[in-house]
This record gives structure tokens, C-alpha cells and sequence, in this order.
């Protein structure tokens, strides 16, 4: 069999040029739809809404189920493919994600249409979990350049997703949006061709060790997203109990060696910061623009497309730079152009939209830049026999981040203020609290960057 290196060696060496134009083209394609699945529905909400006539509170769970599911999800499949080959993760997952979308397409009713977004999640879960190791197991050599390409199709299906929503929802009708993410079908066996031929691993998976860590991260996610008190206390109960599983395992879920690298550690919390600003700005948006500029739904889609496209066409020079100037310049950069965003965000905010569509690109081509240089860290600084676990953690705590950025921008703006924070803005009304919490990102942002900064140089 080999050892797992030798086996990695053996698919780089065995691809050609052609080989691997096709698995980035496939891992690519796949991951726009399960990216632009999410972005989708959101926009959809209200009129799911009007169709089952449904409260706020019961409709939100056709975002926050799938949130739970694929978060979850990620972690699971990232330790899986530690030890079962790409190719049949893939197939499952896809067989999943085409399942959950036929079953919501014909869905009689909002019953139907939640079991389909969890089948759904369960399975486009396996896509952003795979893709992200797909280039440090057949491109170690390419891995920040692929990275690159990987970030900026998230950035493009995040840009574009909204905009493909508010129209298949208005000119159709907002169940076909399940057809749209059912055509993934068509991509399984093109998988099986052209991915390459893997053996399993050897190891085994901790059953009771991902129950625990299952359950403790949606009770922290619904404490997120719902601020009840039992879902923290029910969140330390099972991480507690998941922490006793790993110490006393033989084979345990993680590695508790894993929490002790200190790069991988800081990348994963850094990481987790930049994550919670960058959602928080992406759900204030779209109300900032609807609240302050009276804009409809498909303009305010139009305004943050351009800062999509761009945050797209940049993913490829964020794995160009981590390749040749290093992962930790390219973090700071990041960090750079996110406080140049919020500046001017906060300073323009209540002008034309058309201004605010402008300055929005700063912030939104830092988002690759992050993704990339991150990602990048964690698959060099663990083992390669971890690396799979390792990005499951990452990708776990960046939708726990989404999660968090968004429920504290929402509570945050409940509030009103009279002290303009910025004395460059001329915020008036209900447009100051915005600017204000634009000048918090940036003081977070700041902090952010000096714990990054610092924990490496403590390290080293």
C-alpha cells in the first residue's frame, strides 16, 4: 500500500497537465453551486415565507438548519478524508446535495422543504470540505495558486448567487431555485473518471468523539443565532464531554497534539476574526443599502456585484502573491485592505449607492486574499496525515464565524446613536449607527492583525 506521503507523491507525479486543468475545472464548478446554494435562498426567505404563510421565526430555520448541517458537515468529511479516498467522499456527497435539491423541488410542503435543505447541506458540505484539500493532496507544488482559484469561485458564487436568487425567484418561482443546485448530479461521473485512484487509509473514525463534537458545535451555532441560554450551557456540557472522548480514545476524532500547534492555532482564531468582520459587513449591507438608499432587492444585488467580480478576478493574484511572497504577508495585506474598506465605508456611507458599490471593493477582494493565505498556512504547519481534519476544524469555524458576525451586526443595529464616531462621515439619522459599527470592524480588524503579528513572532 505505501505509506500516506508515498501515496500523495505517486498522484502528483502520475497527472498530467490536462488531468489537472479537468479536477480544478470539476472542484471549481462544484463548489460554485454549493456556495451559490446558500446566497440563494437567503434572497428566497420572504417569499418561502408568504407561500406557507410563516413567521420570521419558523422560516429563518431554511437558513439556519442548512447552516447547522453544513458546518457540521465540513468538520466531518475534512476527518474522513484523512483516511477514505477524494473521489468517493465526492460521489457521496454529490449524490446528497442532488437528492436533497429533487426532494425540495417537489416539495408539498415546509416540512418537505427543511428535510430537503438538511439532505442538502449533509451533501454540498462534502464540497467545500474537499475541495480546500484537493490542492495540497495533487498540487503541493501549485497549492497557493489553486488556493487562489478556489477562493475567488467562493468569492464569485457569494457576488453572484443573490442576483441569480432574486431573479429565478421573481420570474419563476423560488422552487426552481432547487432545480438550479440539482444539476450538480451531472458531475458525478466525470468524479469517478478523472479523479485519481486512492487507497484507503489506514485509521479508524471515533463514532462517539464526532457525535459529541456534532452536538456541541450546533448547540454553540443555534446559541449564536438565537442568544437562548440553554444552547450554551448545552454547548460546554458537549464539549466537555468531547474532551474527556480525546484524551481517552485510541483513535480519537482529533488529535488533542492538534490544539498544541501553535501556527495552526492562531491561524484557526485569526482566521475566525476575519471571518466574523467580513460576514458581519456582507449581512449589513444589504439592509444598510435597502434601509439608507431605499434600494429593491435585485439593485442591491446589482451594487455589491461589481466587489464580487472583483473579489473573483483577484483570487487568482491572492494565490499567486502567497506562493511567491509567503502566506503571512499575504494575511496582512488582507488585513490592509479591510481596514482601507471600512474606512471608506464608514466615511461614504449614506451616499449614492453607486459610490458605495465602488468603495465596497476594497473589502470585498480582501476576502480571497484571507481564505487563500490562511488555508494555506494550515496545509503547511500539520502533518499531511492531519491536513484533512485540519481543514475541517478551519472551515467549521469559519461558518460558526458567519453565524457570529451576523447575529451580533443584527443585534448591534437594533440600536440607535446621535455620536458619529468618524469624524470624516457625514452619517446622518439612521445611517450613523452603520458608520459606528464600520469604525468597530476597523478597531477589531487592528487588534486582529497585532494578535496575528505577534503569536507568530512569539513562536518562531
Amino acid at each position: 500500500m505505501g505509506t500516506f506521503a508515498e501515496q500523495l507523491s505517486r498522484n502528483e507525479a502520475s497527472l498530467t497537465k490536462a488531468e489537472k486543468k479537468k479536477i480544478i475545472f470539476l472542484s471549481c464548478s462544484v463548489l460554485l453551486f454549493s456556495v451559490m446554494n446558500g446566497t440563494m435562498f437567503m434572497i428566497a426567505v420572504p417569499d418561502i415565507a408568504r407561500s406557507f404563510a410563516l413567521l420570521p421565526s419558523q422560516v429563518s430555520w431554511v437558513v439556519t438548519g442548512y447552516i447547522i448541517i453544513y458546518a457540521i458537515g465540513a468538520l466531518m468529511y475534512g476527518k474522513l478524508a484523512d483516511i477514505y479516498p477524494l473521489k468517493t467522499l465526492l460521489t457521496i456527497g454529490l449524490s446528497l446535495f442532488a437528492t436533497g435539491s429533487i426532494v425540495g423541488f417537489f416539495a408539498p410542503n415546509y416540512v418537505f422543504v427543511i428535510l430537503a435543505r438538511l439532505i442538502q447541506a449533509s451533501g454540498a458540505s462534502s464540497i467545500v470540505a474537499l475541495v480546500f484539500i484537493v490542492p495540497s493532496r495533487y498540487f503541493p507544488e501549485e497549492r497557493g495558486r489553486i488556493l487562489g482559484i478556489v477562493s475567488s469561485t467562493m468569492a464569485f458564487a457569494s457576488g453572484i448567487g443573490p442576483v441569480i436568487g432574486g431573479f429565478v425567484a421573481g420570474a419563476l418561482n423560488w422552487q426552481y431555485l432547487f432545480l438550479i443546485s440539482a444539476t450538480v448530479l451531472i458531475t458525478i461521473p466525470f468524479f469517478r473518471m478523472w479523479m485519481p485512484k486512492e487507497e484507503k487509509k489506514e485509521g479508524k473514525v471515533d463514532v462517539l468523539g464526532a457525535v459529541l463534537v456534532a452536538f456541541a458545535a450546533a448547540s454553540l451555532i443555534l446559541f449564536i443565532t438565537t442568544f437562548t441560554g440553554w444552547f450554551i450551557l448545552s454547548g460546554i456540557f458537549f464539549f466537555s464531554l468531547f474532551a474527556w472522548r480525546i484524551f481517552t480514545s485510541e483513535y480519537p476524532f482529533i488529535h488533542p497534539d492538534l490544539f498544541r500547534n501553535v501556527p495552526f492555532r492562531t491561524t484557526i482564531f485569526s482566521g475566525f476574526l476575519a471571518i466574523v468582520t467580513m460576514f458581519g459587513l456582507m449581512f449589513m449591507l444589504p439592509l444598510m443599502l435597502s434601509e439608507i438608499n431605499g434600494l429593491s432587492t435585485l439593485f442591491i444585488g446589482l451594487t455589491l456585484f461589481p466587489g464580487a467580480m472583483a473579489a473573483a478576478f483577484m483570487g487568482k493574484w491572492a494565490g499567486i502573491l502567497t506562493d511567491h511572497r509567503g502566506s503571512r504577508q499575504v494575511v496582512f495585506l488582507a488585513f490592509l485592505l479591510m481596514i482601507m474598506g471600512f474606512v471608506l465605508l464608514s466615511t461614504f456611507n449614506g451616499s449614492s449607492h453607486w459610490i458605495i458599490g465602488l468603495v465596497v471593493i476594497f473589502s470585498y477582494i480582501a476576502f480571497p486574499f484571507i481564505q487563500t493565505a490562511t488555508a494555506e498556512i494550515i496545509s503547511t504547519v500539520l502533518p499531511r496525515k492531519e491536513i484533512g481534519v485540519g481543514m475541517g476544524i478551519y472551515n467549521l469555524f469559519n461558518f460558526m464565524a458567519g453565524a457570529f458576525g451576523s447575529a451580533i451586526i443584527g443585534r448591534i443595529l437594533d440600536y440607535e446613536s446621535t455620536i458619529v464616531l468618524n469624524p470624516f462621515s457625514n452619517a446622518q439619522g439612521n445611517a450613523i449607527i452603520y458608520s459606528n459599527v464600520f469604525v468597530g470592524l476597523i478597531v477589531l480588524t487592528i487588534l486582529n492583525g497585532c494578535y496575528f503579528y505577534f503569536s507568530f513572532k512569539n513562536n518562531e
